[in-house]
C-alpha cells in the first residue's frame, strides 16, 4: 500500500474515528481470516473491517485475536510493517502489533512470533507454540514507543526485518531489539494481533513482502 506521512494519516484517521466496543459485528474485511485466543462467537467480541486503505478493529472483553490473509507469506530475507493508531485510551494497558512465522493457525499446533506494543510506551516479543507462550523480550519501556498523547491517542509504526541470521524489531524506524533467527519463528504467514478493550486503526500494511 502507498506510504503516507504521519500527518496525512492522522488526518484520515480522525475522519473515521468510531466509539470503541459499539456494535461488535465480527470480521467483515474481505479476504481476512481470524482466530480468537479463547474461542467463542467472534460477532460478540470484536469488529474488524476495511476502512480507507487499512483496517479498523474494536475489541471487547474476550476479543483477543489474530488476523491474517492466507497469501501474506514471508520467508528468507524480508521486511513486514504496519502503522497502528490507538484511537482512545484502554481501561488498562492492552497490546497490539504484528505476528510472523505463522503456521497451523487454525489448528492445535498453531505457532507464530508476535511483536506488540501497549500504552505506557512498552514493547514485547513472544512466541506461541500450541499452548505454550515463551517470552523472548518481556515488557520493556523504550523512548521510541509513542505513548498516548493529550487527546488519548497514539500512532506507532512497527517493523520486523529478517536478514541472514538476525531479526530486527523496530518501532517508528528505531531498533528496539534484535534476536537470532534461530530463536524466532520467521518463515510463514504474517498478520496482525490485537488484544481486548481496544479501538485501533491499522494502515500502511506491508505484510506480503516479495520473495
Amino acid at each position: 500500500m502507498r506510504s503516507r506521512t504521519i500527518g496525512t494519516l492522522a488526518a484520515a484517521v480522525a475522519l473515521v474515528m468510531v466509539p470503541a466496543f459499539a456494535g461488535a459485528q465480527g470480521v467483515q474485511a474481505e479476504g481476512w481470516e481470524h482466530r480468537l485466543d479463547f474461542g467463542g462467537d467472534v460477532n460478540d467480541v470484536l469488529s474488524f473491517d476495511t476502512m480507507g486503505t487499512g483496517v479498523h478493529v474494536t475489541t471487547e472483553g474476550a476479543g483477543f485475536a489474530i488476523f491474517w490473509q492466507p497469501a501474506s507469506m514471508a520467508e528468507g530475507d524480508f521486511t513486514i510493517s504496519a502503522s497502528f493508531t490507538q484511537m482512545e485510551p484502554s481501561p488498562h494497558p492492552n497490546a497490539y502489533g504484528l505476528f510472523l512465522g505463522g503456521d497451523d493457525l487454525a489448528g492445535d499446533g498453531q505457532r507464530y512470533t508476535y511483536f506488540m506494543l501497549r500504552q505506557g510506551g512498552m514493547f514485547l516479543i513472544k512466541q506461541r507454540m500450541g499452548g505454550e507462550l515463551p517470552t523472548l523480550v518481556d515488557w520493556t519501556a523504550h523512548d521510541a514507543v509513542h505513548d498516548l498523547d493529550d487527546r488519548g491517542s497514539s500512532m506507532n509504526k512497527l517493523t520486523v526485518e529478517a536478514s541472514g541470521d538476525t531479526v530486527r524489531f523496530l518501532v517508528n524506524d528505531t531498533e528496539v531489539a534484535t534476536q537470532p533467527r534461530s530463536a524466532v519463528d520467521t518463515d510463514g504467514i504474517t498478520g496482525l494481533r490485537v488484544t481486548h478493550l481496544l479501538n485501533m486503526h491499522i494502515d500502511d500494511l506491508m505484510l506480503s513482502p516479495s520473495m
